[in-house]
């Protein structure tokens, strides 16, 4: 093995046109019965702390994460047909998971602040689940900082692939945590300005490649492979 590719979500391989802090809002309602008095803030942050940060703020008690959980999963299924209408895939993106998918030797997959479910519903709503490695990736019911979730993920790659534990890492993103996760756990990364960072914004927060977004199927697979070490 040669390549572990973590890519982000939201921002980085689609917009989703608001649906996400829709789904965070019905998540809250349904556990509540009542309007968060703010959206949910998201940027780069894990489901964990998103919604806990929503009933901090609200100054309710936090429930169980096992209803947080059950709470979004019921409502990200329940809008997988808006966000077919309203989000896009970003830009390169399907050509750029193929080329990524199709290298003898990678792994990709992705490191996400989504749950799984959720994950799995916005990648779906665009075609693009098939073209990675989902059952290796990180969620954001499995930790609550995102750096924590890289050794979810290359924990999960050693079980079932058995990809040795220093294979290298890149991880793919679009905000200053992704980069952070990246720099604190030695992998790579590649920063792409898709969503509301700049790349100046990416490139203050350390990242060495940055991108305005992953048209650029060969720039982008010359990127990524220059982590191999070859």
């Amino acid at each position: 093995m040669e390549l572990f590719v973590l890519w982000d979500i939201d921002h980085t391989l689609i917009e989703n046109a608001g649906v996400s802090k829709e789904i965070y809002a019905a998540a809250f309602r349904g556990l509540s019965g009542r309007e968060p008095t703010e959206p949910a803030r998201t940027e780069g942050r894990t489901d964990r702390l998103i919604m806990r940060d929503m009933f901090v703020r609200d100054g309710l008690p936090v429930p169980d994460w096992h209803f947080v959980e059950t709470a979004l999963a019921q409502a990200g299924e329940a809008r997988l047909e808006e966000l077919r209408r309203r989000g896009t895939a970003l830009p390169g993106v399907h050509d750029a998971l193929k080329a990524a998918s199709a290298q003898t030797g990678w792994v990709s997959s992705v490191l996400t602040g989504n749950i799984s479910a959720n994950a799995r519903v916005k990648l779906a709503a665009f075609g693009l689940d098939s073209l990675l490695d989902l059952p290796v990736g990180a969620y954001g019911a499995d930790a609550d900082l995102r750096p924590h979730l890289v050794a979810v993920a290359r924990e999960r790659a050693q079980r079932l692939h058995g990809v040795p534990a220093d294979i290298p890492t890149v991880l793919v993103g679009d905000t200053p945590r992704d980069v952070e996760a990246a720099l604190t756990t030695g992998s790579g990364v590649l920063a792409v300005a898709s969503g509301i960072h700049t790349q100046e914004e990416l490139t203050a927060a350390g990242a060495v490649e940055v991108l305005p977004d992953l048209s650029d199927t060969k720039r982008v697979l010359g990127i990524l492979e220059s982590f191999t070490g070859h």
